[in-house]
């Protein structure tokens, strides 16, 4: 009985984290989109909103913050390349497609980083995976009435190895709370940094209105702080490979919030790959060997 209450927990706790995921890609195109914003500053805002909550529930759960400013900014780099590269993808590309191309990195990269930490890759698991990246090349495979920009590809493929990584090294985390405010903490430090390097070098100018920030702030305090702290509880307690085959099912999510709040078509491509990819985990997480 324990521990079928613990396997609908696990679940349960599964599913927010996926909807978090999914609404962070509806939040950032919705904001981003409007061109009210640049994307650098949604992502600081988002940063600076996940860090500031974080902070607060982990004084409130253990009346202190000690933080250790020497360590885990391999975490906090991550979470950051992640977070950088994602919102400026979005400012050429569907949300729907941009979280399809994303989590289908993020299960390529779980997978190597898997097999680097000798997690068993069963028969199911490759026919699984082999079968949901067949979804994404056809989803990505130049046609003639569907355009996609391969710049902003690849720093969607660049997102997806920082959050792979990021997942991987919260498989270690001991303390959740304290473990995602410590990784918020360093992103924002390297975040401040990058702004340096943005605003003085590069000359450009930052951006921002209220309603464009109120997404932001929602996506970092909500979405984000919430989706890490719940993952970080969760990615302990599953193998690296389940944690990696999960996620391709936040596109699914993220492609049918999009046709409600971003009115984004759903095109025959986006059907047809999102099924192939549906059956693909279904195929690696089923337990009876094939």
């Amino acid at each position: 009985m324990k521990n079928s209450l613990f396997s609908l927990k696990i679940i349960f706790l599964i599913f927010l984290v996926l909807l978090f995921f999914a609404l962070n890609s509806i939040l950032a195109r919705m904001a981003i989109s409007t061109q009210n914003i640049d994307a650098f500053s949604f992502t600081l805002l988002r940063i600076i909103s996940a860090m500031f909550i974080l902070l607060c529930l982990c004084f409130y759960k253990n009346k202190s913050l000690k933080i250790d400013l020497k360590s885990n900014y391999l975490s906090g780099f991550m979470f950051f390349l992640y977070a950088i590269c994602f919102s400026f993808s979005y400012t050429n590309m569907l949300a729907g497609i941009g979280t399809l191309i994303l989590f289908a990195v993020v299960q390529l990269t779980m997978i190597i980083l898997a097999l680097f930490f000798n997690e068993k890759l069963t028969f199911n698991k490759i026919i699984g995976i082999l079968i949901a990246f067949l979804g994404l090349v056809y989803l990505l495979y130049p046609k003639y009435d569907f355009e996609i920009s391969y710049f902003h590809t690849l720093l969607m493929f660049l997102s997806g190895i920082g959050w792979a990584v990021f997942s991987v090294l919260g498989k270690k985390s001991q303390n959740a709370i304290v473990n995602a405010a410590d990784s918020f903490l360093k992103a924002f430090i390297i975040a401040i940094i990058f702004a340096i390097f943005y605003i003085l070098v590069f000359n450009n100018d930052l951006k921002i209105d209220f309603f464009t920030s109120f997404l932001a702030i929602i996506s970092g305090g909500i979405t984000t702080a919430f989706g890490v702290f719940i993952w970080y509880i969760v990615l302990p307690k599953i193998e690296i490979m389940t944690a990696s085959v999960i996620q391709l099912l936040v596109p699914i999510i993220a492609i049918f919030l999009s046709t409600i709040f971003l009115k984004e078509a759903i095109t025959f491509e986006l059907i047809v790959s999102s099924f192939i990819i549906i059956f693909g985990i279904f195929l690696a997480l089923k337990r009876k060997s094939l």
